[in-house]
């Protein structure tokens, strides 16, 4: 059994919250390596995985063996129920690492066999501990065996059940955002950068220092309870980077709800210190016209060194959507189409 821990929580002062991001399987650690390598600080990473090669490649401070019993260090072949047995035989020691967590991140790639069986348990086991439980996971590509298509469907019902907030990244979006001459190790790199965004949009506006930050009871006021959300990511760059960012997220493929039915929106700009008040306006403007008139929106400003001087990036969490709002249909390219029953995964 593999259990290691590389910190000092003691380090973190308890007038901030404790936020920690658990990346189950092999999408889930490699969202997890993202991150670290991108400079994410401030939270506490964890990758949960019954493969041991796999954690031995994660640069997680804490690597929690699932399973050690049930398979062995290997994989799971793929099967979600060996998975979730995995998970639930090391519920102990998911529940001690768990402890002391105000916000937990699950980030994870459904339609494989731990990813998709260990991350309804894990997050059964937050939910029980009464922290604030937010997944971000990534369905599979439609190019991928369509068994993986269903056993997403099925794994995305169970992790419902148990989470705060669920966000939805469908990587067939993402392939109309994908150029021709990407390779498949492209697609999937993309997909992990997605994860990493997606993840990083929210748990920065706590942690990073920024002009304008949200704490930890205005982000738990839209997502606790909240359901399904949905992600939207934009970048502008040159004089309107502002407005183009802005459009940019509104406009997103990967959103496939209508923003403007959400009840409450989190909003994230990432800009270099160069940036005007005017731009801050002009962005948030178009986020707020475009909401109703009765959506909490709810936006904090981030200011990263490491941007170019003539960009700007904005993230977009909605969450609180009616049951009843029209979800658009999830095209996917001719050239990968499904089968027309398994080819659509929303709840």
């Amino acid at each position: 059994m593999v259990f290691e821990m590389d910190l000092n929580e003691k380090n973190l002062s308890r007038k901030n919250a404790v936020i920690k991001i658990i990346g189950v399987g092999g999408a889930g650690n490699n969202a997890i390596n993202r991150m670290m390598n991108a400079g994410v600080d401030k939270v506490i990473f964890i990758c949960a995985n019954t493969d041991l090669q796999d954690l031995d490649n994660s640069e997680a401070e804490i690597k929690l063996q699932l399973g050690a019993q049930l398979t062995k260090g290997l994989g799971t072949g793929g099967d979600p129920i060996i998975g979730e047995r995995a998970a639930k035989e090391s519920e102990s020691i998911i529940r001690d690492v768990l402890e002391g967590t105000d916000m937990v991140f699950i980030t994870a790639g459904m339609g494989g066999g731990t990813g998709t069986g260990a991350s309804p348990f894990i997050a059964q086991l937050a939910s029980e501990m009464n922290i604030l439980t937010v997944a971000v996971i990534t369905t599979p590509f439609s190019f991928e065996m369509r068994n993986r298509a269903e056993v997403a469907r099925e794994g995305l019902k169970k992790l419902s059940e148990h989470v705060d907030t669920l966000i939805k990244v469908s990587n067939n979006r993402l392939l109309k955002e994908i150029s021709g001459d990407w390779t498949v190790t492209d697609a999937f790199l993309k997909a992990d950068e997605v994860l990493y965004q997606g993840v990083e949009g929210i748990s920065a506006l706590i942690t990073q220092h920024g002009l304008i930050n949200l704490d930890f009871a205005d982000i738990e006021a839209v997502m606790r309870k909240a359901g399904t959300a949905v992600l939207g990511i934009g970048h502008g760059k040159g004089e309107e980077r502002a407005k183009e960012a802005a459009k940019n997220a509104i406009e997103s493929k990967l959103l496939d709800k209508p923003v403007e039915t959400a009840k409450a929106i989190i909003m994230n700009i990432t800009a270099p210190k160069n940036i005007k008040m005017q731009e801050m306006n002009d962005a948030t403007q178009m986020i707020k016209d475009m909401a109703s008139e009765e959506a909490d929106v709810k936006f904090g400003l981030c200011l990263d060194d490491n941007l170019p001087e003539d960009e700007m990036k904005i993230t977009l969490i909605a969450t609180g959507f009616d049951n009843t709002a029209n979800i658009q249909e999830e095209e996917q390219p001719a050239i990968y189409r499904l089968p027309e029953e398994i080819d659509d995964l929303d709840l």
